[in-house]
């Protein structure tokens, strides 16, 4: 018997007349991988362990070339580890391979060959939801995207390296960086439809951009509201997303940066820092709802409240919302920068009555195109909403437990539909506005 063996058992000799009781203690079993998941974006890569109990782990980076070795510590390679090695695409921008072997007994080690240098960040996550424990490895670039730079479409722009220092600003890192100079407009694009042609002869004159941040809820390892036939609400916002995206460029003036444009978590805090260090004009977050009832339908739209919630649906929907950053995976260090930076309260009021204004432009568009859920704009404490200086709304596009609304969120007419009413919305309370420079 190997002396481990012999460690953890146990014979307890006595009992009535002389007899033997045998008691074997249990040996330490070790940590099964449930599923691996990997989530490539130009932001950064995310690896994802799903274990069925929490591990210790170690990691080091390497050069020549560069590694990132980490080490699994009651984890024995089996087909699920195995498995990591297929999961990493050929076009991920950070990992060019990955490979996994057994270190030693009780213990596997996963080595990364990285494209470039990174900046990795481990962390485990307790169960929540339809998960068991995860260990997450997130893959940094050692120079963080600009996202300005990609904003404009240019890699010379005077402003390179601005956005990095501004969103590390917004989240309590420590760098500043002023506000981008006013950038005149672009030439106006084709005219595609009545709708376009009589939204740009209305339109006033554009002195500089007017800046819109699309926000598809959810993302990576949160896919949100889950409806009765499999669909995810991270998908279906990130289409309707896409669709308004490039709707919005149509428009001369018109500039619109993406918190999220591929299926990438990103925590609640960064995606509104994000539309700040770009100095977004407004924020639209996109969401598809659900409940616990699939006879619920229709679409509502929502602004943050600066006291209690306008119903109690508004405070659960909230509550929910608010729960991605657990869902969908963030350290605790970003979790205390978020706390920092979403309660900040600069002129809240005039931030929510003009979050009210453009909500009740995008409501009443909507209603052309389906069922309103509520007929007037509600509020709560949705933390994607709380940037202080910029109107920012939540858009709950229809409901995903519904059977009937699953299909049209599917169907890319639908899609489209909706991003026609989410772009007329915008524009309606973009012609509003009075004249840059006045009050």
């Amino acid at each position: 018997m190997p002396a481990r063996r012999r460690a953890l058992s146990r014979i307890v000799r006595g009992g009535v007349s002389g007899g033997v009781l045998l008691l074997t203690l249990p040996l330490a079993q070790a940590a099964s991988v449930l599923a691996v998941r990997v989530w490539p974006a130009r932001d950064y890569t995310r690896v994802t362990l799903e274990l069925d109990a929490p591990i210790e782990h170690q990691h080091q980076l390497l050069d020549g070339p560069p590694r990132l070795v980490v080490d699994l510590h009651g984890v024995n390679l089996d087909a699920a580890m195995r498995d990591l090695v297929s999961k990493v695409r050929s076009d991920d921008p950070w990992i060019a391979m990955v490979r996994a072997g057994q270190f030693r007994v009780g213990v596997t080690r996963v080595v990364f060959d990285l494209r470039a240098v990174v900046r990795p960040r481990l962390f485990d996550l307790e169960p929540i939801g339809p998960y068991r424990h995860r260990l997450v490895i997130d893959l940094y670039p050692q120079t963080e995207p600009d996202a300005l730079t990609l904003l404009l479409g240019q890699v010379d722009d005077p402003l390179e390296g601005l956005i990095a220092s501004r969103i590390d600003d917004e989240l309590g890192t420590g760098r500043s960086a002023p506000k981008p100079a006013p950038t005149a407009s672009l030439a106006p694009a084709p005219i595609t439809s009545a709708v376009e042609r009589t939204a740009r002869a209305q339109a006033p004159a554009a002195t500089r951009w007017f800046t819109i941040a699309l926000d598809p809820g959810h993302g990576g390892e949160d896919p949100g509201a889950i409806g009765p036939a499999g669909t995810y609400e991270k998908d279906v916002v990130l289409a309707i997303a896409r669709q308004a995206r490039d709707l919005l460029r149509e428009h001369p003036g018109i500039r619109v940066f993406m918190t999220r444009d591929a299926d990438f978590f990103v925590p609640l805090s960064v995606r509104v820092a994000k539309a700040r260090a770009v100095s977004a004009d407004l924020l639209v977050s996109i969401h598809a709802d659900a409940f616990v009832q699939p006879q619920a339908s229709g679409a509502s739209v929502f602004v943050l409240s600066d006291s209690s919630a306008s119903s109690m649906g508004a405070r659960w929907l909230a509550s929910r919302e608010n729960r991605a950053d657990l869902v969908g995976g963030t350290a605790p260090a970003s979790a205390n920068r978020e706390a920092a930076n979403v309660l900040i309260d600069l002129s809240r009021t005039a931030q929510i009555n003009q979050s009210r204004r453009l909500g009740t432009s995008v409501l009443g568009e909507l209603r052309q195109v389906g069922k309103l859920h509520k007929v007037a704009v509600e509020q709560a404490g949705f933390a994607v909403l709380r940037a202080p200086d910029m109107p920012s709304i939540l858009v709950e596009t229809a409901f995903i437990s519904n059977p009937d609304e699953e299909r049209k969120l599917r169907d890319p007419t639908e899609q489209n539909r909706i991003a026609h009413a989410l772009v007329r919305g915008v524009l309606a309370y973009v012609r509003r506005l009075p004249p840059r420079g006045t009050t």
